[in-house]
């Protein structure tokens, strides 16, 4: 039950939408639903419907809501001891930095809390990389980027955004960054120089609209930054962690980066968690009071992502995305031409553009609420489409058939 300010009380959607209305900064636009409980792939608002999550909190919860391992992990962390910050060792870092880089085949691990922040430490160890370690003049770094990119909301980060409702009236801009467009060769290889620390990436474009790159493209991203001395970096915070199948989504191409940003699956939805995790020679690079964060690496975020790796060690959560995935973008598929232009992505992971003429993103995703389905639209006609991978084929099923029922053209 909610209290207002006046002393009544209330409870019901209208009532506490409008007290965020009210209080909260209007920074989201979201749909018009308060949830109030959830439990796998599955929530519920507060006058008591359910919900299939077909967004996942954005790849947050790729392990469904209040995973029965995760909660347990942070119970029991809970009662012991929740923040030492970096001032002092804590018994969970080490072990949470060992597994997290076997698990995804690293040296070094440099643990965040939110993605941005990790995106932000990254950029921070590039840059010193290369005034250290190749000896790029002081000042002079430039990191190569992706247009349509998203890495976070940063006023560094948003200096090298090409969305223009990211970037106005943020300004003025970081320097040092060089934008080509998303998956063109020829760009990228014009793009790097001798003054190139880095290349930035997303193997999986999420915001942009789930955009897989043409075959090749990563490869040779790491083929280019081998000739020219650069690192790559590859921003794996929603594409990581089982969400297109495999542990990172890049090794779909077989290819390894320097430095991987990880983040949002790996709090298992409890807690934020982030990392950067890499070479140990390019991480080494920090020394004590160069780079922090009170809250990075506490006790209570290292046991819930010791948690989320001993998930993802079983495989389970691979073979359901790989399995589960094949049937979604199956399914998906057959709806192109018929109120559907075009279906991408990887995985349990797709982006929908809605034919031109059709529904808004914004309509359809208000119809799939009313259908007891909860996705969410990007730049204005693609629905973004990321169901939980605890999700069951009777139930990825059953948010297909909503997508179908409001978006098909006969």
């Amino acid at each position: 039950m909610t209290t207002f300010a006046d002393g009544t009380t209330s409870t019901t959607t209208a009532d506490l939408i409008a007290l965020d209305e009210r209080w909260s900064t209007h920074n989201y636009h979201p749909l018009p639903v308060v949830i109030a409980e959830a439990e796998g792939p599955w929530v519920t608002d507060v006058d008591g419907r359910r919900y299939l999550d077909f967004l996942s909190g954005y790849s947050a919860l790729n392990f469904g809501h209040r995973h029965p391992a995760l909660v347990a992990a942070a119970i029991e962390q809970l009662g012991r001891v929740t923040l030492t910050s970096r001032a002092f060792h804590h018994d969970q870092l080490g072990r949470f930095c060992q597994e997290l880089a076997t698990l995804t085949g690293t040296e070094k691990v440099l643990p965040m809390n939110s993605g941005a922040e990790a995106v932000e430490s990254a950029l921070k160890v590039a840059r010193k990389w290369a005034y250290r370690v190749k000896g790029i003049p002081d000042g002079t770094a430039e990191i190569v980027v992706a247009a349509s990119n998203f890495h976070g909301r940063t006023t560094t980060i948003v200096s090298f955004s090409t969305d223009e409702t990211a970037r106005a009236d943020f300004g003025p801009f970081t320097p040092g960054f060089v934008v080509v467009p998303y998956g063109d060769e020829a760009a990228l290889a014009a793009a790097i120089t001798e003054r190139t620390a880095a290349v930035l990436l997303e193997p999986v474009q999420g915001e942009a609209g789930v955009i897989v790159p043409p075959p090749g493209y990563l490869g040779r991203a790491r083929e280019l930054c081998d000739e020219a001395g650069a690192l790559l970096i590859a921003d794996e915070i929603q594409s990581g962690l089982a969400r297109t199948g495999p542990v990172l989504a890049l090794d779909h191409e077989g290819v390894r980066a320097d430095l991987y940003t990880l983040g949002k699956a790996l709090g298992g939805g409890i807690v934020p968690v982030s990392a950067v995790a890499g070479r140990a020679d390019v991480l080494g690079v920090l020394r004590p009071g160069e780079h922090g964060s009170t809250f990075g690496g506490n006790p209570l975020a290292c046991a819930v992502g010791r948690a989320v790796v001993r998930l993802l060690e079983t495989g389970e959560f691979q073979e359901r995305a790989a399995t589960l995935g094949a049937h979604l973008h199956a399914r998906l598929g057959e709806l192109v031409g018929h109120g559907v232009s075009e279906v991408r992505g990887r995985g349990l992971w797709a982006g929908v553009d809605l034919a031109p003429g059709g529904l808004s993103g914004r309509a359809a995703s208000e119809a799939l609420m009313a259908r007891g389905v909860l996705c969410k639209e990007t730049h204005g006609a693609t629905l973004r489409v990321a169901p939980p991978l605890v999700i069951s084929r009777d139930e990825l099923d059953q948010g297909i058939d909503a997508i179908e029922t409001v978006v098909r053209v006969r």
